[in-house]
């Protein structure tokens, strides 16, 4: 869609050029993936004696602290779909997605008192641990599987879509781009385990934020400063803040985006490996909350460059798209095209750009297949063979080549997808819904049964994903997607040359401008519901999820919750927010679920994910102690009370009624006794 008219008479006369990488572009990238190779190395030889622990190798010790955590999360967030996607948003849909601020808060508050808690109290390796200790086994492998198949789709369309849309801007190589990406990434993550991942994780946020500043900085001069480009930007009618509407089929409004983003993204931080692998790496539970709401921060500054970049790009092109004239070929080839066009009189500030769209590249890369590693390894093969740590750590590095040669052969099948590419990319809208809902039903809702929660996810999933594939088939029109007009009136035509960029595929975002079925074709009255906005689809899945499973638990005979597992329900009601409530009345809420106050049952011990701090020793990998947090727990199994102290005389703790061995409570097989003092 384009226009010549009205509020395209502003802007400048522009003309296609074309440029190539210069020396020191190549010299800036290259340097990337030499330092990142570097920190991997640097951390397989300092952990040269630890061959034995793996903790050490998959949870970095479970000794890091909130900063660099933090910053992993943030750039394992920031993919290069993100870099090179997200300007286009704000280029094409103006700023209304600047409202998933609100998500990003929400979900941070969400994941730090429910997610976490529960998470690290139970000291496990695997998100998908916590299923099995609430559920049952099949309940734990149907979500790896799920969690599994996801990352691969994505970690290969992370690897493909980038490197192509960069060489048809900048002419680098794609199989080469593809290839080293993915052979850099095992290469570190096999050698240095997490530690590698996220203090690599670390040096690429610092690059990407680089890259946009540098973009930020330049176009503010070439333009006359931010107050030129924000009225380019309003006269254009980027700049909207107020679609309140609450018509679930219009793209982005205030509510689609903070419900259906909240959604979405708990999806990914509270029940992804990927990201609870670093919250139970944090040294103590204080660190792994502190993170994610760093990250929280994070997320804010990465919204603020990708859009202001997003609304720089469209000042400088305002009377001149290059999309429209067919200069570019895809949508998220106009960043690095831009990029190009206007820092290429400074010859490595390109090279910086494109290093920051694979920094996100490589860190969603080694994320995701160290990830994958560690379920795999602790999902399917530890509960069915003991394994000594030694054995354990190698198993962990071979699934670490074998899942970055997958995803390398994902993205060479990314090549042929063509316009399936954008459904394999909604796949974690698709999912993330779901999974909010099964962990939900284990967390908040008692009475639901392992049987529940297994079909309840499988019907939420097959419901999110049956509603995407009619909203392609159905696609909603250009108003409901909110397009808006980009102009091509003062484009030097005469200048019109072939720089190879229109000969490309579809990648991450459909073009925005076919928007009808056919003239002859009737679509069926089910196309309305199709239309609805992608930002609900996790809330469907969630929605048919909880109800489903809810429903198969009642009829399949409830979960009773007093005989639930310690620990694998979330206290709500005893949440500071309802402290104001009456001790009794909250005792009523917990409704039969026992966390912690005396029992007949002597066997029974309380809910230790509400009665303990967990105090890790940061100098020394010698086990957990925990410090008594007030009247929620009677006694430690094996302990003695001594006035307002108990003494912890075990080393461990199997309840016989529920077959369940208590990981929080486990002491070190040698060493001192650990006192619990009450705070």
């Amino acid at each position: 869609m384009s226009s010549d008219t009205g509020s395209c008479q502003y802007g400048e006369s522009r003309a296609q050029l074309c440029y190539d990488f210069a020396s020191w572009d190549y010299v800036v990238f290259g340097m990337l993936f030499v330092v990142s190779a570097s920190i991997g190395v640097f951390f397989a030889y300092r952990s040269r004696n630890k061959t034995e622990d793996e903790d050490d190798y998959l949870l970095g010790g479970r000794s890091l602290s909130a900063i660099p955590v933090s910053l992993s999360l943030t750039s394992s967030f920031m993919s290069a779909i993100t870099v090179l996607g997200t300007p286009a948003e704000f280029y094409i849909y103006g700023t209304m997605f600047w409202w998933y601020a609100i998500s990003y808060t929400m979900v941070g508050i969400i994941v730090s008192q429910i997610y976490i808690p529960i998470f690290y109290r139970l000291g496990i390796t695997s998100t998908y641990e916590y299923l099995e200790k609430r559920f049952s086994r099949p309940v734990r492998i149907l979500a790896t599987t799920v969690f599994i198949v996801n990352t691969v789709l994505y970690v290969g369309i992370c690897i493909y879509a980038p490197a192509l849309a960069l060489n048809e801007v900048t002419g680098l190589g794609v199989w080469w781009s593809v290839a080293l990406t993915a052979v850099v990434c095992t290469f570190y993550t096999t050698l240095g385990g997490l530690k590698a991942v996220v203090w690599t994780d670390v040096f690429q946020c610092m690059v990407m934020w680089i890259g946009f500043i540098a973009i930020l900085i330049r176009g503010s001069i070439v333009m006359g400063g931010f107050g030129n480009i924000w009225n380019i930007a309003s006269e254009g009618g980027r700049i909207e803040y107020n679609k309140f509407s609450f018509d679930p089929t219009i793209r982005h409004t205030f509510w689609t985006i903070t419900i259906g983003g909240t959604f979405l993204w708990t999806g990914t931080y509270g029940t992804t490996q990927s990201m609870v692998q670093r919250y139970i790496s944090c040294k103590s539970e204080k660190h792994a909350q502190v993170a994610v709401l760093l990250n929280v921060i994070g997320l804010y500054i990465i919204l603020i460059l990708t859009g202001l970049s997003g609304l720089t790009m469209y000042a400088y092109y305002a009377s001149c798209d290059p999309y429209s004239k067919e200069w570019v070929g895809a949508t998220d080839q106009l960043m690095p095209y831009f990029v190009l066009e206007l820092l290429h009189d400074y010859p490595g500030l390109p090279g910086i750009y494109v290093c920051s769209a694979f920094s996100g590249t490589l860190s969603t890369v080694s994320t995701g297949i160290n990830a994958m590693s560690t379920v795999t390894t602790e999902d399917y093969i530890k509960p069915l063979k003991s394994l000594s740590p030694r054995t354990t750590i190698i198993l962990s590095k071979i699934f670490v080549v074998i899942y970055g040669a997958i995803c390398m052969a994902m993205a060479v099948l990314a090549s042929q997808l063509g316009g399936v590419l954008q459904a394999a990319l909604s796949i974690n809208g698709i999912v993330g819904g779901p999974m909010v809902g099964l962990f939900t039903l284990g967390m908040i809702l008692p009475w639901s049964n392992s049987i529940g929660a297994f079909v309840g996810v499988i019907c939420g999933l097959g419901f999110s994903s049956w509603v995407y594939v009619g909203s392609t088939i159905y696609p909603p029109s250009a108003e409901k997607r909110g397009v808006l007009p980009l102009c091509t009136n003062m484009c030097n035509t005469t200048a019109d040359m072939s720089c190879g960029f229109n000969e490309t595929m579809e990648m991450t975002t459909l073009p925005p401008f076919t928007t009808t079925v056919g003239p002859t074709v009737e679509p069926p009255p089910i196309a309305a519901f199709y239309s609805l906005s992608y930002a609900y689809y996790p809330v469907l899945g969630f929605c048919v999820t909880i109800v489903i499973g809810l429903l198969t638990s009642f009829l399949t005979g409830y979960q009773h919750p007093s005989k639930l597992p310690p620990g694998t329900v979330y206290r709500f009601f005893d949440h500071p927010v309802f402290m104001w409530l009456p001790k009794k009345v909250r005792r009523w809420l917990w409704c039969g679920v026992r966390h912690g106050e005396n029992n007949d049952d002597k066997d029974y011990i309380g809910d230790m994910s509400y009665g303990f701090e967990t105090i890790r020793d940061t100098k020394q990998d010698e086990g957990n102690s925990y410090r008594y947090k007030g009247d929620n727990v009677d006694f430690i199994p094996g302990g003695e009370k001594n006035g307002n102290e108990y003494e912890n005389k075990t080393n461990g703790y199997s309840g016989p009624e529920y077959g369940y061995s208590n990981k929080a409570f486990q002491l070190p097989n040698e060493g001192p006794n650990i006192t619990s003092t009450a705070l």
